[in-house]
């Protein structure tokens, strides 16, 4: 996956790291990539500070140490650096990719416990605030994925600026997903789930359409989306080349229905191993990271994600006035 050249791999307290950071010490050798292992602990407080002079700087010796223990066996082959931040997980995560301007961050994801969620709290702060791709890995994933599931949204009823900004994602997430398909020796999915609005205003029974009507319009429609999306697929991956487009061979499928039910239910029919998605759906709102949507359709998979953030994107976490 010729892509990412400065990685950050996120090891947390009491999680089995070891799958995340397999997959980021390969990632890194294939790309010949810097890789930096960081794991953030707690600020310690204040009182604590007072007992002794040395107490902090102990703490941070300790866990340095367990992370240097913990690279160990892959850094004989690998330049890995090694790092303990102290403060809010997910804050100082992305003060480091903004620091020192990280490309891909990658964690084994959290557990949502018992909010009805499939990822946790830093986790979810990382996929709406993180301005580098982030890639949650599931602690049972397989160390060689099978089948990677790319969606795409090609709706076009957005404003110009705003179209720009989802097509340029749209080929982010197909140039990641086409060269980790190859990588991996996956199979590779390409969908787009589309919801109908005007068929089912044309249903209303006030509207009083005929039949037939109705179904010339949706099956326009349909063929009006699917048009696109080959589009959108084939000028893509034409980009890798004709022996990558024949070897991967996508198979390219609309989904009609609500994006939220739909993605979810055939990531699971089809056991996807990795959904690669963008996560913001506005531009240019203040305050609006992830859209309703995006955010609804990551809780509901129970798969590794990678989540795009689009070009320009800006997060609202700033660097501390000393490094700025």
């Amino acid at each position: 996956m010729q892509r990412f050249k400065n990685i950050l791999c996120v090891v947390a307290p009491d999680s089995d790291n070891h799958i995340a950071l397999e997959r980021a010490v390969d990632l890194a050798g294939n790309n010949q990539a810097y890789l930096t292992v960081v794991k953030v602990i707690d600020e310690i407080s204040s009182g604590m500070k007072l007992l002794n002079r040395d107490f902090r700087e102990k703490i941070i010796a300790g866990h340095q140490k367990e992370l240097q223990e913990l690279v160990a066996p892959w850094n004989k082959k690998n330049r890995i650096q090694s790092q303990v931040l102290i403060g809010i997980p997910f804050l100082e995560i992305i003060r480091e990719v903004l620091r020192n301007k990280r490309d891909l961050v990658i964690k084994t994801a959290e557990s949502g416990g018992l909010l009805d969620r499939v990822f946790g709290s830093d986790d979810m702060h990382l996929l709406r605030k993180c301005p580098c791709p982030v890639w949650l890995v599931k602690p049972k994933s397989p160390k060689t994925y099978r089948r990677i599931l790319a969606a795409v949204d090609i709706d076009d009823y957005y404003s110009p600026e705003e179209l720009k900004t989802r097509h340029l994602l749209n080929i982010q997430i197909l140039e990641m997903a086409a060269s980790l398909a190859l990588s991996e020796f996956a199979e590779l999915y390409i969908v787009h789930a589309w919801d109908d609005i005007g068929e089912k205003a044309m249903r209303h029974p006030f509207a009083d359409m005929p039949e037939d009507k109705i179904t010339a319009y949706a099956e326009e429609e349909k063929q009006r989306h699917k048009q696109k999306l080959n589009e959108l697929v084939t000028d893509t991956l034409n980009k890798l080349g004709q022996l990558a487009t024949e070897y991967l061979k996508p198979k390219t499928l609309l989904l009609k229905g609500s994006p939220r039910k739909e993605i979810p239910v055939f990531s699971s029919k089809i056991e996807a191993d990795l959904v690669i998605m963008g996560t913001v759906a506005r531009t240019g709102v203040p305050g609006f990271f992830m859209g309703n949507t995006a955010e609804t359709i990551l809780n509901r998979l129970d798969c590794s994600i990678l989540a795009v953030k689009p070009p320009g994107f800006a997060t609202p976490v700033t660097l501390e006035k000393r490094e700025q």
